[in-house]
């Protein structure tokens, strides 16, 4: 070693892309001294599928939302809710009361199964896959009412632009309410497991902690910025379908513990909380719902000739379960498809957090401290150009990105 020189003592370590703790494709650079995080470097875009352009390329914006049902698994009724929403904006629709409850209680019954499933995963990767089991049997609960309520486990269909697709009759009601009442009587049971267990508790206490002073400077949205004590919701500041009437009310882990760490075991708090709270929501619903239509034109050919005639900008903002989901839309007079369609899902703001999350973790810690976000790839990965002439490939990064939003700026200004 010359004179003057210091011996490196840090080294970068790749997690993913393929990864036991991973369930889906990224790929986190780890520089690490010793066993402790120093600094991560996050790479995506393992899993694009252009859904956009496929979006802006349908035959009609219908058929764009059935695409966006499959942007993401889970988050299957919070995309097409998001896009329905800018649409109707853009096209000045009106959707029908009944309508507007019977889509809060489809989102509030994905709400429960996405956390719960979380809650499964969390437990995987502490290792305590006995609880993993237990949790996603417990899950199977809301699945089946899915099922039954809507048609199928998954993918739903039940939004349509200017309401849904599907009424709740009331020979469905006293299957919902059996489910509300099971997911009341397993509540406590859940919150001993995952609150009071000394090994979840040793695992996660102290362990990925954001801040609130980080995750209001990140922006982290959903249950990761509120267990770190911001006290955001959409369904709370600016509240949408029919959550208006329900006086929806941020869930911080104050609420349990009365002090806000924002690590691991606070996102816990706050996700098991939630699952109570959208249990409530959805009996409320249920109980408040008022007759009427369920569709504001029941005839697809007059549906698609409103939405072709229509000319406009919407956005749709929805409390996902992973936090705020954000669709742009816009609309041209005589165009069969959306000029434009754009979606920001809630992965793509929190992994801004996961640097500061991870910061001085031990290496057996970030599989938790990662997953804690519940990160989705799927509703994330950004843009990649094929040259169709050529079939080169390019990766537009963030000063690309920027660069171009410079430049459309500049373009409509003139």
């Amino acid at each position: 070693m010359a004179a003057g020189e210091t011996q490196k003592t840090t080294y970068t370590i790749p997690v993913g892309p393929i990864h036991p703790a991973l369930k889906e494709p990224i790929q986190l650079m780890l520089e690490i001294e010793g066993e402790r995080v120093v600094d991560t470097d996050i790479l995506v875009g393992q899993v694009h599928r252009s859904i956009e352009w496929l979006g802006m390329n349908r035959n009609n914006p219908v058929q764009t939302l059935y695409l966006a049902e499959r942007i993401c698994g889970i988050c299957n009724i919070c995309h097409p809710f998001c896009l329905a929403i800018g649409v109707e904006q853009a096209a000045s629709m009106i959707v029908p009361e009944r309508a507007e409850y019977i889509r809060v209680i489809a989102a509030e019954m994905e709400r429960i199964h996405s956390h719960i499933l979380w809650a499964g995963v969390a437990a995987h990767e502490i290792g305590f896959d006995t609880v993993f089991y237990l949790t996603w049997r417990v899950r199977e609960e809301i699945m089946d009412l899915i099922e039954y309520v809507f048609g199928n486990r998954i993918t739903k269909a039940v939004l349509q632009f200017g309401g849904v697709r599907r009424d709740i009759t009331a020979e469905q009601l006293p299957r919902i309410r059996q489910s509300l009442d099971y997911y009341r009587s397993i509540f406590e049971h859940l919150r001993r497991i995952f609150l009071e267990d000394k090994t979840v508790r040793m695992r996660t206490r102290n362990v990925g902690v954001l801040t609130t002073e980080d995750a209001l400077k990140l922006l982290a949205v959903g249950p990761t910025g509120r267990a770190s004590g911001v006290p955001k919701d959409v369904r709370q500041d600016q509240p949408y379908s029919a959550y208006a009437d329900l006086n929806v009310k941020a869930i911080t882990p104050d609420l349990v513990t009365g002090t806000v760490v924002g690590d691991v075991y606070d996102r816990i708090i706050v996700r098991l909380l939630e699952i109570k709270q959208s249990v409530e929501i959805i009996e409320e619903c249920i109980d408040r719902m008022p007759s009427g239509p369920i569709m504001s034109e029941t005839k697809m050919p007059r549906l698609l000739r409103m939405l072709t005639d229509a000319a406009g900008e919407g956005i749709g903002r929805v409390e996902a379960p992973r936090g705020e989901d954000i669709h742009y839309v816009r609309l041209e007079a005589g165009s069969e498809t959306l000029a434009t369609w754009k979606v920001r899902a809630p992965t793509y703001v929190n992994l801004l957090a996961v640097p500061a999350i991870l910061k001085d973790m031990q290496i057996a810690d970030v599989p938790i401290a990662f997953a804690s976000i519940d990160p989705c790839q799927s509703c994330t990965n950004r843009v990649v150009v094929t040259d169709r002439a050529t079939g080169r490939r390019s990766v537009l990064g963030y000063e690309d990105l920027h660069r171009l939003s410079v430049e459309k700026t500049r373009e409509m200004l003139r």
